[in-house]
């Protein structure tokens, strides 16, 4: 944001992106970001979509895949017991769409407001292809409700106190009843 105020301040051209980590593994971006890009009509281009390998499910609950990234440089930081939660979810996605893991992940991005573009990561040729092919799929509300679930963000202090029943949130009035003299 200052970035912004600072070129539209000097005359300078506004950047119109922004390249940021976000996967359904990772949504923290949901919480400060996405409200600022949505005001200044940002784009969002994705790295990681895949949080560093661990999202295709190529780790399981009892076993890490050997070679890989992620076993030597466990990045980004991930919270494993909820990722694996999302990942149980995708591969049932998966099966009933004839789709792959990682495919129903890329297409969950791409079906966020917010995404302009997703940076894969592929190694191999068979990788890219796969990735690729992410754009053929398409959810229902039932599959996103589904990933949102799984995967949504803890509320945050002053949300889920915000989100408490109260008689003090902004806009409200305490009416106390008067009580007759005697």
């Amino acid at each position: 944001m200052k970035a912004l105020a600072i070129s539209r301040a000097t005359g300078l051209v506004q950047f119109k992106c922004t390249q940021s980590y976000y996967s359904l593994a990772g949504r923290e971006l949901e919480r400060e970001m996405f409200p600022l890009l949505a005001d200044q009509g940002l784009g969002l281009l994705v790295w990681s979509p895949l949080a560093g390998g661990f999202l295709p499910g190529k780790f399981t609950r009892t076993k890490a895949e050997k070679g890989v990234r992620r076993t030597d440089f466990d990045f980004p930081p991930i919270d494993k017991n909820k990722a694996f939660d999302i990942i149980d979810v995708m591969q049932r996605m998966a099966g009933g769409h004839g789709a792959t893991v990682p495919q129903v992940a890329l297409a969950w991005l791409l079906a966020q407001e917010r995404v302009t573009s997703v940076i894969i990561g592929a190694r191999t040729l068979d990788q890219l292809e796969d990735n690729l092919k992410s754009i053929e799929l398409s959810f229902g509300a039932d599959d996103l409700n589904a990933l949102d679930a799984v995967s949504r963000l803890l509320p945050e202090y002053p949300a889920w106190m915000n989100a408490l029943p109260s008689d003090r949130l902004p806009g409200e009035e305490r009416r106390l009843e008067r009580r007759p003299s005697s």
